[in-house]
């Protein structure tokens, strides 16, 4: 069985798994439109091609709920976005919906599958030589090079989110008693300490740039632009962006990288998750607990790519 625009799907999976007759259900008696039923036969082909390669699968009614589940969990292993996992496991619903009507199965193992709606997305983490490397990647020679070596000191060294690199103003940042004052979502505040590293960056810059940065349009804002206005979130990113492709880190990066990291570099050490929640400014103590899991995570992601039998 073929469709223009797909690659064709084989004919032997599509007798034993009833593909040709679904697609005839989906177009008769569902009205689905051609993309649908285009998408929903391929992620069928592909679930039938793995399920008789891995498990010796003999057709539909062979298939077991466990089959499914090990199924979906790699596609989020193997970094399908959400999107697609969800679309394939609509059309795992459809599919038993149309096995049930036609007498193939008696009951509907897709029925337990979790949407990933459920799931928490474990997020990107540098290692502390990968934050070493960024920040090492700054050209001395850069006329911004003290802004952006205090910026990457302090959204790493604070934990903080990208609005709040921009938003930060002078006054807000107390190095003598090594704090910054954030305000964050809603106009929460918090304090956060940093190190020293990071209120060095900044005293660095405070000194030597942003007071020739600064013609009256600064707003009171920290961080600056080369034209003297507050730097903005864009600005921002296309700093990091840059260092990160002259730093050589392989790994995707976005501001938000950089808080991610500081909150599971802690955790890595002993922080206490309280404090950590606190620094971060989560109201819930469950959206730090996330970070509690990278480390598990990354073990079963090494188990699974190593292990004779992983």
């Amino acid at each position: 069985m073929s469709r223009a625009g797909a690659p064709p799907i084989p004919d032997e999976i599509s007798r034993r798994f009833l593909l040709e007759r679904f697609a005839e259900y989906l177009e008769l008696e569902l009205g689905s439109s051609p993309r649908t039923r285009e998408a929903y036969l391929r992620d069928l082909a592909l679930l039938a091609t793995w399920a008789s390669e891995r498990h010796r699968v003999s057709g539909a009614a062979a298939l077991e709920a466990a089959h499914l589940r090990e199924w979906i969990y790699e596609q989020k292993d193997q970094g399908r976005a959400a999107t697609t996992i969800k679309r394939r496991i609509s059309a795992l619903r459809t599919w038993y919906r149309f096995l049930l009507a036609e007498g193939v199965v008696k009951a509907d193992p897709s029925e337990k599958l979790e949407s990933p709606r459920g799931w928490r997305r474990l997020p990107d983490v540098l290692t502390v030589q990968e934050v070493e490397r960024l920040i090492d990647a700054i050209p001395l020679e850069d006329e911004m090079a003290f802004r952006d070596r205090a910026l990457l000191e302090l959204a790493y060294g604070a934990g903080l989110r990208v609005s709040e690199w921009c938003s930060l103003a002078v006054k807000d940042v107390l190095l003598d008693e090594l704090v910054v004052r954030v305000f964050g979502k809603g106009g929460k505040e918090r304090l956060v300490p940093i190190g020293r590293k990071a209120a060095g960056a900044v005293g660095m810059y405070l000194r030597e740039l942003r007071p020739r940065l600064e013609r009256g349009q600064g707003e009171g804002r920290l961080f600056l632009n080369s034209r003297g206005r507050p730097l903005q979130r864009m600005t921002a990113w296309t700093i990091l962006k840059k260092l990160v492709e002259r730093s050589g880190v392989t790994k995707p990066v976005t501001p938000h990288t950089l808080r991610h990291s500081f909150a599971t570099h802690l955790l890595e050490g002993g922080a206490d998750l309280r404090a950590v929640q606190e620094m971060l400014g989560h109201a819930d103590i469950s959206t730090t607990q996330l970070y509690t899991h990278v480390d598990r995570e990354r073990l079963r992601q090494v188990h699974r790519q190593f292990h004779p039998r992983g």
